[in-house]
């Protein structure tokens, strides 16, 4: 419903429509933290529900009423022949195709993309996609019978879209506001294998990973503590606040902007205020240069995650800056200003260094190619004696080339992990790999 406008001199439009989720190993809570997070909508489905239910009788009632009414404009006449009326028949079709009573939807976990295009059909402020375990979302649509619906996923992220569907069972689906947001959790030895074979396969060339911008990556669970009181419930009520408050605001009460030739749908639009516009013009031009740079040409999914950067900032601002404009803190009135602008380049700073970790294979491919190996080690699936060919031939993720196998290994050997020694084998040499004692399973 409402987006921002960072340029000076551009009538680009961000739309702050984000995807994210939490990385961490199993039992770590990642589905907890996520529930925590999404508690707010829960109010909001309730009562939404609570009006669907209400309003669904009485439409049901309504429609049978107009269904009563369009089969007396098709009885016959005394003379025989059918009494019907285009126009009257016309308008009670109208009338009842209105007459349906449609659910509020926040957001789903498992639909169909024919089913999430009717949901966002009848819900044109967008939903949220929960999924508990996003490896398996991502491999899915990796597979080449799920083209079509990757596509839907990549034009869902901009929030400014359309999209229609022809299927033989359901007909022709137009959606007019395509926004989806998407949300969940993932483990790093998933992740890891994912993006090795995505970089190696080219198959992340799209920008769909690159689209999950807030994606944190702890670097270790910090000491468990018995909880020693209660949360901060003042604290959650704001939070709670915050959601309902946004829900249903009108955007032109905030001073908000819609192009007359943009038409009823359009979303209204803000912009920075003098001070916020400076930072952001700084702050984009230094960006761009990063993007142009030499030091980024030899990690283009990096990059390409970077260069997303260009509407996560304002997105970021602009939602830091409702969030303050319905709690109060700030008037509601004017631009987006300085101190949100701030918040959200301080927060692409700190998700840059988490896509770092996310980027590993690419940004320092050693590093990477190394973990995967000493898994394979403890696992017991790389013994000492192996052989070089031996390691890449089962193409494991992220070790499937003797280029990887050899940059982990380089890197495992200045470790102490393992030794690399040269043996003659059938009138030639070749290289088996020496595993650390301590790390052969007693052998």
């Amino acid at each position: 419903r409402m987006g921002l406008r960072p340029e000076r001199f551009d009538d680009w439009t961000v739309i702050p429509n984000l995807w994210g989720g939490i990385v961490a190993r199993p039992g770590m809570l990642k589905s907890h933290a996520v529930k925590e997070a999404l508690a707010p909508i829960g109010p909001l489905e309730a009562a939404a529900r609570e009006r669907f239910e209400r309003e669904r009788l009485e439409a049901e009632a309504q429609q049978e009423v107009l269904k009563a009414q369009l089969s007396g404009l098709k009885r016959p006449k005394a003379d025989g022949l059918p009494r019907v009326d285009k126009e009257e028949v016309a308008a009670v079709l109208k009338e009842l195709e209105a007459s349906k009573a449609t659910e509020r939807r926040y957001r789903t976990s498992d639909a169909t993309m024919e089913k999430l295009g009717e949901l966002l059909r009848e819900n044109p402020r967008g939903m949220l996609l929960y999924r508990g375990e996003l490896a398996g979302w991502l491999r899915t649509l990796d597979k080449a019978e799920r083209v079509g619906e990757r596509e839907f996923f990549l034009e869902s992220w901009a929030g400014d879209g359309s999209f229609t569907f022809d299927r033989i069972g359901r007909g022709t689906v137009h959606v007019p506001a395509l926004c989806l947001s998407v949300v969940g959790g993932i483990q790093p030895g998933k992740l890891r294998a994912y993006i090795a074979e995505a970089l190696v396969d080219g198959a992340g060339a799209d920008g769909l990973l690159q689209r999950i911008q807030l994606l944190v990556w702890p670097d270790g669970a910090a000491p468990w503590r018995r909880p020693a009181r209660w949360p901060n419930q003042e604290a959650k009520q704001r939070a709670f606040q915050v959601f309902a408050a946004l829900d249903g605001f009108p955007p032109e009460h905030l001073g908000a902007e819609r192009d007359a030739f943009g038409g009823e749908g359009a979303p209204s639009y803000l912009k920075f205020d003098h001070e916020a516009q400076a930072l952001f013009d700084s702050w984009r031009q230094e960006l761009e240069a990063r993007l142009r740079s030499t030091e980024l040409e030899k990690t283009p999914a990096f990059l390409a995650h970077l260069a997303k950067y260009r509407s996560l900032m304002p997105s970021l601002a602009l939602l830091f800056d409702l969030a303050d404009r319905v709690t109060g803190t700030r008037p509601e009135a004017g631009g987006v200003t300085l101190g949100a602008a701030r918040h959200a380049a301080a927060f692409c700073e700190f998700l840059e260094a988490h896509a770092r970790k996310v980027y590993a294979h690419e940004l320092a491919p050693g590093d990477a190619a190394a973990r995967l190996l000493a898994s394979k080690i403890e696992e017991g699936a790389v013994h000492d004696g192996a052989t070089v060919r031996a390691i890449y031939r089962p193409q494991w993720a992220g070790l499937g080339t003797p280029g990887m196998v050899w940059a982990g290994l380089s890197r495992l050997q200045d470790l102490g992990w393992v030794r690399i020694e040269e043996r003659p084998t059938q009138g030639r040499t070749g290289e088996i790999v020496r595993v650390h004692p301590d790390l052969r399973g007693g052998d």
